[in-house]
């Protein structure tokens, strides 16, 4: 199905339910819910996801794992997508958070078919198998750290949401500490506790997260790399080989040859 609202097919009674929506650069889908699960996969362009307590940033040939109930917005930048909808009961994966998901080949085939599995379809066919190998597929993607959990102390939280938005990976817990009148000894437990992370991971993942849009949009590594303050592109390209497990040469290679050789991207 295509540009279905979910509203209008959640009722029926299948375990999937699959929906394409183009989007135009910019659109923002302000803070909802889903009774189901939810897999949201951008085929094209880039998918920033906030939640109460984090922020995702999704690029091409990757999704999002929502959990159901879990209130979310997304902005969507250039993006269409294929979303699978899925009953709790259903759910193939157990995290009670989100998840930014590698779409394997397989699984980008798989998610390009759901488009034409109509909502009551028939589960002992062709499409509930689909649907079963759904399901399978996204219980075995691995999960990428492009993500940065925001603290519900609102004032640390005002402090993180700040520095996504210029993030740079020379600022210093003693700044941070001082700016919220806190020793530093206090401000590291602080930090650990609301986000679950040491603040040098953090910020390093917060780094990352604004990497990777900047590298796709055609940005060389030299000049992303002193954007982000780091000391050089060796430096920064040494970080992002440790977390993603490539270059961000062979990073965007890789993305701009998925793009190339996988059809049906409209």
């Amino acid at each position: 199905m295509r540009n279905i609202p979910l509203a209008d097919v959640d009722h029926v009674a299948r375990p999937v339910v699959a929906i394409g929506t183009d989007y135009s650069p910019g659109t923002l889908l302000d803070f909802h819910t889903h009774r189901r699960a939810q897999f949201l996969y951008g085929m094209t362009g880039l998918m920033e996801v906030d939640t109460d307590d984090s922020t995702w940033m999704v690029p091409p040939y990757s999704g999002v794992w929502l959990p159901a109930g879990k209130r979310h917005r997304v902005r969507m930048n250039g993006v269409s997508t294929r979303s699978l909808y899925i009953e709790p009961v259903a759910a193939p994966r157990p995290s009670p958070t989100c998840e930014v998901l590698v779409v394997s080949p397989l699984l980008h085939h798989l998610l390009l078919a759901s488009a034409n599995m109509p909502a009551l379809y028939d589960e002992s066919g062709r499409d509930g198998a689909l649907a079963q190998l759904l399901l399978h597929e996204l219980q075995l993607a691995p999960s990428l750290p492009l993500f940065a959990p925001l603290p519900r102390d609102p004032e640390l939280a005002s402090l993180c949401r700040d520095f996504l938005a210029q993030p740079h990976i020379r600022s210093l817990p003693e700044e941070w500490a001082n700016q919220l009148h806190r020793s530093q000894r206090t401000f590291n437990r602080l930090f650990r506790q609301q986000t679950g992370l040491s603040f040098a991971v953090w910020r390093q993942q917060a780094c990352l997260m604004a990497a990777v849009p900047r590298l796709l949009a055609g940005h060389s590594v030299t000049r992303t790399a002193l954007e982000l303050g780091y000391d050089s592109p060796g430096a920064f390209s040494s970080m992002f080989r440790k977390v993603l497990g490539q270059s961000p040469t062979d990073f965007v290679r890789a993305a701009t040859r998925q793009e190339e050789e996988m059809p049906g991207r409209c």
